[in-house]
């Protein structure tokens, strides 16, 4: 599976950016999730959408300003980011877990398919 992320880009704070990640193939039935990277700092997890149960979740930090949603017809996954931070700085990455029908989690080595990510700059 490949995964393509894109719309990332240089905004203000309080700002806002909506990010897209295209898979090569379907994504349903998997969890899709966001993560995030700075340099010398390890991958967080950002924000997931499991299929069973079919809801999303956060980061603590991001919670009331990200959404996450998910297009399976389209094989699109979605972030919609507001109210932009200078410590959302990052490299965002999208990602398909592993198990089909499953809950997903915040775990990277449950994700084996990664997009190359999209750079997201927030200034202060």
């Amino acid at each position: 599976v490949q995964l393509q992320a894109s719309g990332g880009g240089l905004v203000q704070t309080g700002g806002s950016l909506n990010l897209s990640c295209a898979a090569s193939e379907r994504i349903a039935p998997y969890s899709m999730a966001w993560f995030r990277q700075v340099p010398g700092k390890e991958r967080e997890f950002v924000a997931g959408f499991s299929w069973n149960p079919y809801v999303a979740w956060y980061l603590e930090s991001v919670k009331g300003r990200f959404t996450i949603s998910r297009d399976n017809a389209k094989n699109m996954v979605y972030l919609q980011m507001s109210s932009l931070k200078p410590e959302d700085t990052a490299v965002y990455y999208c990602a398909m877990h592993e198990a089909r029908f499953g809950t997903g989690t915040r775990r990277l080595d449950e994700y084996p398919f990664w997009g190359q990510g999209t750079q997201v700059t927030v200034s202060s």
